[in-house]
C-alpha cells in the first residue's frame, strides 16, 4: 500500500549529482499526480560540480554559482520537494522511512517512503593525528568546504600552504594556490604524485610540479600538525621534518559516506561502499536504490568491485536509478577505470589497470612505453607525449593506458577507454581509423604507436 494517499513517495538523501538526477529522471517520467519526490540535502547548495572547486579556488572559474547546476529553487519548480539544510540521520527499513534533522533548529521528523535513493556521497579522510582539526586545515569535498578555504585565504596574511597527499585532489589544488601566488609544499605518502599511476609515469608528474616551484616531498607521512599561540595551523611536521605553513589543504582521498546505510543493515563491500545490482538497487532491497560516490562499481576489466568516486559516473548512476523509479529500465555495467587531470600545463590521463592491479587479480602482462608528439613533428606546437599501455600476455588483450603530455594529451584516453569496454586487443588497436591531420596528430597517433609496440611484444616480435 503506498503511504501518501494513493501517490508514490519517493525519498531521496543527498542533494548532488546522483541523489538529484534520479530525482529529475523521476520526475521526467512521472508526474507529481504519480509520483511525490522528497529530497533532504544537509549542506547550502545542490546539484553543483566539486570537480570544479580546485579552478573556482584558484581563480579559473570566476563565481561560485559557476559550478552550479540547478539550485534549490529550479528543482522546487518541478515539484520536487527538496529540503534543505536537513540530513537524514536514521533509515528505518522495517518501517520504510526516515528520521531527518534540521541542521539549524535540531527539530526532527519522520518521512515515510515507497522508494528510497541513497546519494550520501563521500567524506574527505581526515587524519586521525594532533591539529588535524586546527583552523586553518582544509578538507576540499563540497563547495562549503570550498567557500570555507577562500575565506581563510581571504584573511591569512601569510603565503606558505601545505598540501597533504598528491591524488587528483592534491595536485589541483597545489596547482590552485600557486596560481593564487603561495609557496606550495606537497607532502605524499607515496614514491611519487598519482597514485592512480605508475611509479615510473608518476615521475614525470613529479618533475613538472617541481618545474613549476612546486616542492615535493614523497615517501613521507604527516604526523601531526603543529599550531600557534593562537590556535591556528603553523606548520605540518613528518618524522624527519617540519614544513611551515599558513594553510594546509588535505588531498588524501575520500571514503564512502556510508554510516547512515550500514548502521541501517545494508550491504556493503570491501571498499566500504554500498553494493548494489545492475539497476543500481542496493542488493537485497527492492525499494532502496543508491549511486554516486557511495557506491562500488564493478571494473570491467578486472572484474572486481572498485570504489571510483567521480561526478561521471554519479550522473549516469542517477539517470539510471530516476529510470527504474520512473517505471523504466536502464542498468549501469560498469567502468574501466578512466580519469583525467591536470597540473598547470601537464595533462594526467589513465584508464583500465595499473601494474600492480593487474598483478593483483593474477593477470600475466606486457607493458610498453613511448615517446610521441601531439601533432606531426614539424607542425607548430607539436608536444611530447608518453604513453605507458599494458596488455595482456597470451591474448593481447588491452588492460590498461596512462598518458602523461602537454596540450592534446590528456583526452587521448578515451580511444582507449573505448577499446577496452569493447575488449579489444593491442593488435585490433592499430587497425582503429582514427582522425589524422598534421595540426591534429603525427599520421600514427601516439595511442596507436604504443598499441603496435604492445602487439608486437605480445607475439614475441619487434617493433
Amino acid at each position: 500500500m503506498n503511504m501518501s494517499g494513493g501517490r508514490e513517495r519517493l525519498v531521496v538523501i543527498g542533494g548532488d549529482a546522483a541523489g538529484m538526477s534520479a530525482a529529475s529522471q523521476a520526475r521526467r517520467l512521472r508526474g507529481p499526480d504519480e509520483l511525490e519526490i522528497v529530497a533532504f540535502e544537509r549542506g547550502h547548495f545542490t546539484s553543483y560540480s566539486a570537480c570544479g572547486i580546485p579552478y573556482w579556488v584558484g581563480g579559473d572559474v570566476g563565481e561560485r554559482d559557476d559550478l552550479i547546476a540547478r539550485s534549490p529553487e529550479e528543482h522546487r519548480a518541478r515539484e520536487i520537494d527538496l529540503r534543505m539544510r536537513t540530513e537524514v540521520v536514521e533509515i528505518d527499513v522495517a518501517g520504510k522511512r526516515v528520521r531527518a534533522r534540521d541542521v539549524d533548529s535540531g527539530a526532527e521528523s519522520w518521512t515515510s517512503y515507497d522508494k528510497l535513493v541513497i546519494g550520501t556521497g563521500a567524506r574527505p579522510i581526515r587524519p586521525d593525528m594532533p591539529g588535524a582539526d586546527a583552523p586553518g586545515v582544509h578538507g576540499v569535498q563540497t563547495l562549503d568546504d570550498g567557500q570555507a578555504l577562500l575565506d581563510t585565504l581571504a584573511r591569512t596574511r601569510g603565503r606558505r600552504a601545505v598540501v597533504v597527499g598528491a591524488g587528483y585532489i592534491g595536485v589541483e589544488m597545489a596547482e590552485a594556490l600557486i596560481n593564487r601566488g603561495y609557496e606550495v609544499t606537497v607532502v605524499n605518502r607515496g614514491s611519487e604524485p598519482m597514485s592512480t599511476l605508475d611509479p615510473d609515469m608518476g615521475r614525470l608528474v613529479h618533475k613538472a610540479m617541481e618545474g613549476l616551484g612546486i616542492t615535493m616531498v614523497n615517501d613521507a607521512a604527516v604526523t601531526k600538525v603543529l599550531t600557534g599561540q593562537d590556535g591556528r595551523v603553523r606548520a605540518v611536521a613528518t618524522e624527519d621534518a617540519e614544513y611551515p605553513a599558513d594553510v594546509v589543504i588535505l588531498g588524501i582521498g575520500v571514503r564512502p559516506e556510508t554510516g547512515l546505510a550500514q548502521a541501517a543493515g545494508l550491504p556493503v563491500g570491501g571498499h566500504g561502499g554500498l553494493l548494489t545490482d545492475l539497476a543500481m538497487r542496493v542488493r537485497g532491497h527492492e525499494d532502496i536504490w543508491a549511486g554516486g560516490d557511495c557506491v562500488e562499481v564493478l571494473n570491467l576489466v578486472s572484474g572486481q568491485e572498485q570504489y571510483i568516486p567521480l561526478g561521471t559516473h554519479a550522473n549516469k548512476h542517477g539517470q539510471v536509478i530516476g529510470t527504474n523509479v520512473g517505471g523504466g529500465y536502464a542498468t549501469f555495467p560498469g567502468v574501466v577505470g578512466t580519469a583525467v587531470s591536470k597540473v598547470c600545463d601537464l595533462e594526467i590521463a589513465r584508464t583500465g589497470l595499473r601494474e600492480k592491479d593487474a598483478l593483483r587479480v593474477g593477470l600475466q602482462f606486457e607493458t610498453v612505453t613511448i615517446e610521441s608528439t601531439s601533432r606531426a613533428g614539424y607542425y607548430p606546437g607539436a608536444s611530447p607525449m608518453t604513453v605507458k599501455m599494458l596488455a595482456e600476455r597470451r591474448t593481447g588483450r588491452l588492460l590498461g593506458v596512462q598518458i602523461v603530455g602537454r596540450e592534446g594529451a590528456g583526452k587521448r584516453v578515451d580511444i582507449a577507454a573505448v577499446a577496452l569496454t569493447a575488449n579489444m586487443t593491442a593488435e585490433q588497436m592499430t587497425a582503429l581509423d582514427l582522425g589524422y591531420a598534421p595540426p591534429f596528430s603525427p599520421v600514427w597517433d601516439p595511442v596507436l604507436v604504443a598499441a603496435r609496440k604492445a602487439a608486437a611484444k605480445v607475439r614475441g616480435g619487434t617493433f
